[in-house]
């Protein structure tokens, strides 16, 4: 049914209504309904892709210009989604940056709320110091750095080396509960231990320690390695070529990274995983609730979001926001690793997935 127009009377009413609203740091809901309820999600974060190729030499740049020690804490560099009005996002609740740490130097200790992780493409040398542990940085490994834990980064090379790092910094700036100290000018322990105190404790396979019964918020494993990763994935793709059920499509091997105190995911903020595709093989076409960033760890494919459509190859970085419709597709062996929110997602209920080969 059509509303008639107001009458003259009633606009010069209307106008002074709106006036003293504005005055009153008021807005009716009825002129904002569409963007604050819209049918569907509709993302501010966009599809976007950063290449290793080019996210490198910038970061080998900052390194020859930009020192690391107290004031910028680390060399670290956002990829900042085009989307977000330049804030230093990659979507909403999660951050995502490169760091580059020179041979023989030191990122000091502090610790944060925020929850943060490290993914390392290539190169070894670095320690990265988790509440006085020890942990060796190597490729292939996933690092786990909990919120409020000290944390600092020692290069015990003549070389450089970098790697991506993951935070959930926008989400905790969203709620207003970041906490941030500092610690020691360099790291609590510089030895170099081929295996951390974390690993040697937890990561022996259906195995926990009688001294560490009670569940813990974020995983006590400090690294989950790539031979444990890449023997799992492998596994899986030679049960499937038995003829046995192993795999969430064929050819597409995948596992995710847990914590063995709950079974739940490593962080509460954050979920982590890993894919591998055999050569040729196409994803399903999949919306859901929730953004995640990939980072190709080897091979090369395409990267389909929405209407966008990338090759990707090993460094390359990507990021899927909310309800985008996205799949894969393997020209190599393709291994990727995913981080995303979906904790944050399931713990309001809020999770949703549509699969289109499914609903046409």
């Amino acid at each position: 049914m059509s509303v008639p127009p107001p009458t003259p009377e009633e606009q010069v009413q209307l106008d002074q209504l709106y006036a003293d609203f504005e005055a009153g740091h008021m807005i009716p809901l009825w002129t904002e309904i569409g963007d604050l309820m819209p049918p569907e999600p509709r993302p501010q974060a966009q599809p976007h892709l950063w290449r290793w190729k080019e996210l490198l030499p910038l970061a080998q740049r900052a390194g020859d210009l930009v020192p690391v020690g107290r004031g910028g804490e680390r060399r670290a560099i956002s990829l900042a989604n085009p989307g977000l009005g330049g804030r230093p996002y990659t979507t909403p609740t999660l951050w995502c940056a490169i760091q580059y740490l020179g041979g023989h130097e030191v990122a000091p200790e502090h610790r944060h709320s925020q929850n943060a992780f490290r993914f390392v493409v290539e190169g070894e040398g670095v320690w990265t110091v988790v509440n006085g542990d020890p942990v060796r940085m190597s490729r292939g490994d996933f690092l786990l750095t909990p919120g409020w834990n000290f944390h600092g980064h020692h290069n015990e090379t003549d070389q450089p080396m970098a790697w991506i790092d993951g935070l959930d910094i926008p989400f905790v700036h969203y709620t207003d509960s970041s906490f941030f100290e500092f610690g020691t000018d360099r790291v609590t322990d510089e030895s170099t231990p081929d295996v951390s105190r974390s690993e040697r404790l937890w990561s022996n396979p259906g195995l926990r320690p009688l001294s560490g019964l009670r569940k813990t918020v974020s995983s006590p494993i400090g690294a989950y390695r790539w031979e444990h990763t890449d023997r799992a994935l492998s596994e899986q793709l030679r049960i499937e070529d038995e003829g046995y059920p192993a795999t969430v499509g064929p050819g597409h091997a995948a596992v995710r990274f847990i914590n063995p105190t709950t079974g739940g995911d490593v962080m509460p903020t954050i979920r982590a995983q890993f894919h591998r595709l055999r050569p040729g093989v196409e994803t399903r076409t999949v919306r859901e609730v929730g953004s995640s960033v990939y980072q190709v760890f080897e091979g090369r494919g395409t990267a389909t979001i929405g209407d966008q459509q990338h090759q990707v190859e090993t460094g390359d970085i990507f990021v899927v926001p909310s309800w985008e419709p996205f799949h894969l597709q393997a020209e190599t062996t393709f291994d990727l690793f995913q981080f995303g929110d979906h904790p944050i997602i399931e713990k309001l209920h809020f999770q949703r997935t549509y699969i289109e080969e499914e609903n046409t």
